[in-house]
């Protein structure tokens, strides 16, 4: 569950009442406020952002959002007393819907007592993680090793996690970490040893990897960074005792290693098991398309499997196919990352045979795929069908025109828990951007983000994109920058904006005079959406209940 379902909650309760909708029973309150407890207690995008609330707190915050709302919506129907309450039912969503929304943005509070909430509590006595990851970085020697390193040789220390990030380790330093992590190694968990050799030459990194990965051999780890260390093949076989003595990894992170196809060969070889493997990240690699299909093995042998990233890794579309057909295995996948690659339409149409078992997806980034319109709307059609709780959709960049975007809009309009919009950089021209707009009309309460910017957009496309998300009480960008909009529509879409304008991306670089400008068409902006509303009147756009 995500925050602001009580939007279909109203309307599957009240619903029921063919006479008189206000005021509602003491139940359905109760109802309303266990409802938004869960919300407010669910991880989400929201609550990474701003934290998550425990459940007491999150209890109290419901019951007083609720008395807000109730006694807000309670005042409108005495004063204009609607016969059935339809208004006041429609009032108390909107009220509800704007205080959660301050509550998830505001984050954990102090008590009332002025005692911090659990997770400071827990941030203030964490003894179990060893961090000297510090700005700026800095040339670790021999000396700087036996200060810095000293609290894990204190007997007792329950440290379970290590970072050594964003640091530069030596040969000297090495060997004096390499005794100290040997007698630890049995009580940690977590390593992070991501950009810890910097400004070394390849044979002193070479050789770091080499000693601290003998010290860590054996170790019981669930979570592995050795990103941002230029690796290579080279440097996965340097940290080779490390990997294949792990056997309960559910984190791996190999983000700008210089991963190539041979490189992830040995990672697929190396590592005895990934059958807990919830996290897997490969981004900013070189891979293609052999490194790909090395990767899809693991990924075939992760079932538990719920965040893939395999973004910008020169994967062209044998590789795409070979990952879409191993995802298909991974049924509790919740994040997929496979932005700035060359997967071209046919991989598209592998990935939406697979999206049907993504039942739990919440965040989906497709962007520079080569998708086009026929993988565009593969893919938009499979996820009409899954992925119920969908949160973030990204596809910029695909070449999708403006005969996709019927099937694309249908796909939005099914998916009411989107916060994050992107279909930038395409050829969706006002026909589309209209059909888009109308898929955002109804509900979609915790939208935060719309990208539309760069897709010939004109005036009535502008006009109608504005409209529909201007009311949205979570919003905090539109971006329609990089269009055709004339300057009378610049001007319609700021003034709907003059109340939020902050929440208006920039207009700098929209250009009235571009391609298919028509000056005659643009002052009749009303008559332009009007013909293209007659052309889309027959569309239907059904949401899912």
């Amino acid at each position: 569950m995500y925050p602001f379902f009580f939007f279909f909650f109203f309307d599957m309760e009240f619903s029921k009442l063919s006479v008189k909708l206000w005021p509602p029973t003491q139940s359905t309150r109760l109802k309303l406020v266990e409802r938004m407890t869960k919300n407010l207690t669910t991880p989400s995008i929201w609550s990474r952002k701003y934290g998550l609330l425990s459940q007491k707190e999150a209890e109290e915050d419901a019951k007083q959002i609720e008395a807000a709302a109730f006694a807000a919506a309670n005042q409108h129907f005495v004063k204009e007393p609607d016969g059935d309450g339809s208004s006041a039912v429609q009032l108390y969503a909107k009220e509800s819907s704007k205080l959660m929304i301050e509550v998830i943005k505001r984050g954990p509070v102090m008590k009332a007592d002025g005692e911090p909430n659990i997770l400071d509590k827990l941030k203030e006595h964490d003894v179990t993680t060893f961090d000297i990851s510090g700005d700026p970085r800095k040339e670790i020697d021999a000396g700087d090793a036996e200060k810095l390193l000293k609290p894990l040789k204190e007997p007792g220390n329950k440290y379970t996690k290590i970072c050594f990030s964003n640091t530069s380790f030596g040969r000297e330093a090495a060997l004096v970490a390499e005794p100290i992590l040997s007698s630890i190694k049995d009580q940690l968990t977590e390593v992070d040893l991501s950009d810890f050799v910097a400004g070394r030459n390849e044979d002193e990194a070479l050789e770091v990897m080499n000693i601290l990965s003998l010290a860590l051999e054996g170790s019981k780890l669930r979570y592995l960074n050795l990103s941002n260390n230029a690796l290579g093949e080279k440097g996965i076989r340097a940290f080779g005792s490390l990997l294949k003595s792990q056997y309960n990894l559910e984190e791996l992170y190999l983000i700008n290693d210089g991963i190539s196809e041979e490189a992830a060969m040995a990672v697929c070889d190396l590592i005895p098991s990934t059958d807990k493997l919830r996290v897997l990240h490969f981004h900013n690699n070189m891979t293609g398309d052999e490194g790909a299909i090395a990767i899809s093995k693991m990924v075939n042998n992760s079932p538990l499997l719920e965040d893939f990233r395999c973004s910008s890794t020169r994967v062209e579309s044998d590789g795409g196919i070979a990952l879409a057909e191993a995802l298909g295995k991974c049924s509790h996948l919740k994040k997929i990352d496979l932005r700035d690659n060359m997967f071209g339409v046919d991989a598209g149409l592998a990935l939406s045979k697979t999206l049907s078992a993504f039942s739990d997806l919440s965040e989906i980034y497709l962007s520079y795929l080569n998708l086009e319109d026929e993988g565009s709307v593969a893919l938009a059609n499979a996820l009409k069908e899954s992925a119920l709780s969908l949160e973030i959709l990204d596809m910029a960049g695909n070449e999708i025109t403006a005969k996709a975007a019927p099937v694309l809009a249908s796909c939005i309009a099914s998916k009411q828990f989107l916060a994050k919009l992107n279909l930038a950089e395409n050829e969706l021209k006002d026909e589309g951007a209209i059909l888009i707009a109308k898929a955002l009309e109804e509900g979609h309460g915790q939208l935060c983000e719309v990208d539309m910017s760069t897709n010939m957009i004109r005036r009535a496309g502008a006009r109608r994109l504005a409209q529909a998300v201007v009311s949205k009480p979570g919003l905090t960008l539109l971006n329609i920058n990089g269009n055709y909009i004339s300057d009378e529509g610049i001007d319609e879409v700021k003034d709907l904006f003059k109340n939020c304008p902050n929440v208006l991306g920039p207009l700098d670089e929209n250009d009235p005079e571009g391609e298919d400008y028509d000056e005659e068409e643009e002052e009749g902006g009303g008559d332009v959406e009007h013909e293209l509303e007659s052309k889309l009147k027959g569309l239907e756009i059904k949401q899912e209940e």
